[in-house]
């Protein structure tokens, strides 16, 4: 069971580090500011869920567990709300949405 458990952990943890790779490879490709924005908001949230779900695994603890679940969802809405001011902040000042 332990063998299992710490199988899973390393599967969650890889894919997390996949998609926070696949985000930072969108920030530093991407044309613009919104599909830079889009990109890392998207990943970076699924790359936490994924590296918390594997410390949830390794931890052992349901109160930890929670403290986890709890931090996961004040990232998840901390970066939706800091993607849309500096989208909007970006449309303030001007900025167009790049086209082809």
């Amino acid at each position: 069971m332990n063998l299992f458990i710490d199988g899973a952990s390393l599967m969650l943890l890889v894919l997390g580090l996949l998609f926070f790779l696949s985000g930072t490879i969108g920030l530093l490709r991407f044309p613009d500011v919104f599909t830079r924005l889009h990109a890392l908001s998207k990943t970076d949230t699924l790359a936490l869920g994924f590296i918390s779900a594997s410390l949830a695994l390794q931890s052992g603890s349901l109160l930890l567990t929670l403290k986890l679940l709890l931090i996961t969802l004040l990232v998840m809405v901390a970066g939706a709300t800091s993607s849309s001011l500096i989208a909007g902040a970006a449309i303030a000042r001007g900025v167009r949405p790049w086209q082809r």
